[in-house]
C-alpha cells in the first residue's frame, strides 16, 4: 500500500505539472496513469503487485464510479433534464440496448461465446464514460446539445446497464438467488435514497434551526453523498443510480449547495478517477495481454469503433442533429469504470468464461482510454475552427 501512494503521488505531480500542456495537445493525462499503472503492476516492475481480487481494486473503482456519477448527476437540475430529454433518450432507450446487442454479436460471431455471455459481455461494455472525453464535454465551443447529450446519458447509462450485467450474470451461473423482484427492489431503494437523503439535508440547511458556516458549506454535499453511499452499501441498493438521483437532486432544490460542492467536488472526483486508473493498469501486465487472443483484440476494436457507433445511427435516425455532433456523440462512447466495476464482478463470480470475459472488458477499456481520452482535444477543436454554418436551437444546457 505504501508502494502504490508512492507512485500515485508522484504520478499526481507529474499530471499536474503537464496538465496545461495535455489541455492543448493529445497528451493526455488519464493514459499517463494507465501506462504508469502498467510499468509499476507486477508483470514489469513489480513495484505494485496487485490482483483483480484484492478489495483494493474493486473497492476504489467503486467508489470512484459513485464520485463520477454523483458529481455528474449535479451538473444537470430536473428542468435540465426534462426540458432536454429527446436527445438523451433516443441514447438511452435505443442507443443503449442496441450497443448491447451489437457487441454481443461480435462476440458470439467472432469469439464463439454462448449467447447468454455473449449477451453478458455486451451489457458489461454497454455504459460510457465522459470522463476520457472531458475535453469535449467541458468545452464550452462544443455545441450545448452534444454536450448534454453525452454528460446526461453517461450519468444514466451506467445504472441501467448494471440491471441487465446481473441478470444475465445470474443465468450464466445458473443462480436461483437473485430475481427480478430483488432487481426491480434495489434499483427503486437507490433512487429512493438518492432523492430522500438530499430532500431531508438540504431542508434541515435551509430551515430557521440549522446553518452552515461559509467553511463548511461546500462539505453539506460531500456529507450528503458519504450518506447516500453508506445507505446503499448497507441496504443492498443500486449504489450507482442512488448516486447520480442524489447528484441531480441536490443540482434541484439547493443550487447553493451544489455551487459551494463544484470545486470540491470536481477535485475528490479527479482524484479518484486518477487513482483507480492507476490500479487498473497495474492489472494489465505484459502476461496479461499476451493471454488475448488475435480475435480478442479485433473484438475489442470493433466493439469500439463498430458496435456504438452502428448504436448510434440507428438510435438518430430522423432526429435533427447535424452530421458532426452526431459523428462526435457516435465516437465518443469511451468505457471507463463502470466497464471495469461490472467486469470485476463477472471475474469474481465464478463461472466458466469469467477470466475469458474480464480479459476481454480490460483491453477493450484499455483501448477505448487510449483512443478516446487522445482525441477529445482534436474533435473539439474542430467544432471551433469549423463552426456550425446556422447556429441550431439549444437543446438544454451543461454546467452548473
Amino acid at each position: 500500500m505504501t508502494a502504490l501512494l508512492l507512485v500515485f503521488a508522484a504520478c499526481l505531480l507529474v499530471a499536474v505539472l503537464v496538465s496545461s500542456l495535455a489541455g492543448r495537445t493529445v497528451l493526455s493525462t488519464a493514459v499517463l496513469f494507465l501506462v504508469a499503472g502498467f510499468v509499476v503492476g507486477d508483470g514489469v516492475t513489480g513495484l505494485v503487485p496487485l490482483d483483480p481480487d484484492d478489495e483494493v481494486v474493486a473497492g476504489l473503482a467503486e467508489l470512484a464510479l459513485f464520485s463520477v456519477l454523483f458529481t455528474d448527476g449535479m451538473r444537470v437540475g430536473w428542468r435540465d433534464l426534462r426540458s432536454a430529454w429527446r436527445l438523451p433518450g433516443r441514447a438511452l432507450a435505443l442507443g443503449l440496448p442496441l450497443t448491447l446487442a451489437v457487441t454481443a454479436l461480435l462476440a458470439h460471431l467472432l469469439l464463439g461465446l454462448g449467447w447468454v455471455e455473449s449477451l453478458l459481455l455486451g451489457a458489461v461494455l454497454a455504459p460510457t464514460d465522459p470522463v476520457f472525453a472531458a475535453a469535449l464535454v467541458g468545452d464550452e465551443k462544443v455545441p450545448p446539445r452534444l454536450r448534454h447529450l453525452l454528460n446526461v446519458e453517461s450519468g444514466v447509462n451506467d445504472g441501467l446497464a448494471l440491471p441487465f450485467v446481473v441478470v444475465f450474470l445470474a443465468v450464466a451461473s445458473q443462480s436461483e438467488d437473485l430475481h427480478p423482484g430483488a432487481l426491480a427492489g434495489e434499483v427503486a431503494l437507490g433512487i429512493l435514497i438518492g432523492v430522500v437523503v438530499p430532500l431531508v439535508a438540504i431542508r434541515l440547511e435551509s430551515s430557521r434551526f440549522f446553518a452552515s458556516s461559509a467553511a463548511y458549506a461546500p462539505l453539506n454535499a460531500v456529507a450528503i453523498g458519504l450518506l447516500v453511499l453508506a445507505l446503499g452499501m448497507a441496504t443492498h441498493a443500486n449504489l450507482f443510480l442512488a448516486a447520480f438521483a442524489a447528484g441531480v437532486t441536490v443540482a434541484t432544490v439547493g443550487p447553493a449547495q451544489r455551487e459551494a460542492f463544484h470545486p470540491v467536488g470536481e477535485v475528490v472526483t479527479e482524484v479518484l478517477k486518477l487513482a483507480a486508473l492507476l490500479v487498473f493498469g497495474a492489472l494489465i501486465s505484459p502476461q496479461f495481454l499476451g493471454e488475448v487472443s488475435g480475435l480478442g483484440y479485433l473484438f475489442a476494436v470493433l466493439a469500439i469503433v463498430v458496435a456504438r457507433p452502428v448504436a448510434i445511427a440507428l438510435s438518430f435516425v430522423g432526429a435533427d442533429l447535424p452530421w458532426r455532433e452526431q459523428a462526435a456523440a457516435a465516437w465518443f462512447g469511451p468505457k471507463g469504470f463502470a466497464s471495469v466495476v461490472y467486469g470485476l464482478l463477472v471475474l469474481n463470480s465464478g463461472i466458466a468464461e469469467a477470466d475469458q470475459l474480464f480479459h476481454l472488458v480490460a483491453i477493450t477499456v484499455a483501448l477505448s482510454i487510449l483512443a478516446h481520452s487522445s482525441t477529445d482535444v482534436l474533435v473539439a477543436r474542430s467544432f471551433t475552427r469549423w463552426p456550425q454554418q446556422a447556429p441550431v436551437p439549444e437543446e438544454g444546457r451543461t454546467g452548473p
